[in-house]
């Protein structure tokens, strides 16, 4: 095999795990968290720009609020799981590039001065950080439930600013009963790749 990572590491991370949808009760801690935050934050994105922010919804008066802006099959989902995290993009994110860009500061201003350009450079690169994060939450020994059956704007108004959009609700813990549907089948190497 071509793959330096171990076969143990690969099931865990990619073949055997599976979206959850249904959750034990085992609390998914703050530790937890930051050490998925702490491993997944050195992704590649483009300029190491950062626009992923991340809302942990544990409060039983938060979680009301976000279940009714899910869509009906998604309401259970989320209103059980340990814990649930609204993934979105920050947009004002360019200010942090003369920290995060040490070597082209100017990139904020150059490049992002218009919030158009910024709005498609949040999306794209806060969904490349969404996907480390749930990978993170595997390596972290936890399944992931990623939707986006949800009323973006009504999450946006309820827990965000007009600088944010909601990228994604996730709902995390230890994967439950019956917690997932049988893999679905995936497209073949030669569906996929081109070469020119």
């Amino acid at each position: 095999m071509s793959l330096v990572l171990d076969s143990a590491a690969q099931d865990l991370l990619f073949r055997e795990a599976r979206t959850a949808n249904t959750f034990t009760d085992e609390p998914v801690t703050d530790e937890q968290v930051q050490a998925i935050y702490d491993l997944v934050k050195y992704g590649p994105t483009a300029f190491n720009q950062t626009p992923l922010r991340i809302t942990l919804v544990r409060s039983e008066e938060a979680r009301a609020r976000l279940v009714k802006h899910m869509a009906e099959g998604n309401q259970a989902k989320t209103a059980t799981a340990p814990l649930v995290a609204i993934l979105s993009a920050d947009n004002e994110f360019h200010e942090e590039l003369p920290v995060l860009f040490p070597h082209f500061p100017q990139a904020k201003d150059v490049f992002f001065s218009e919030r158009p350009v910024r709005e498609q450079s949040a999306l794209v690169n806060a969904a490349l950080q969404a996907a480390y994060f749930i990978v993170g939450v595997r390596a972290a020994g936890l399944a992931a439930g990623p939707m986006t059956g949800l009323d973006f704007a009504g999450v946006q108004k309820e827990f965000l600013d007009d600088d944010h959009t909601p990228l994604m609700v996730v709902n995390i813990g230890k994967p439950g009963e019956d917690a997932s549907f049988p893999r679905s089948p995936r497209l073949a190497y030669d569906d996929v790749i081109t070469t020119v």
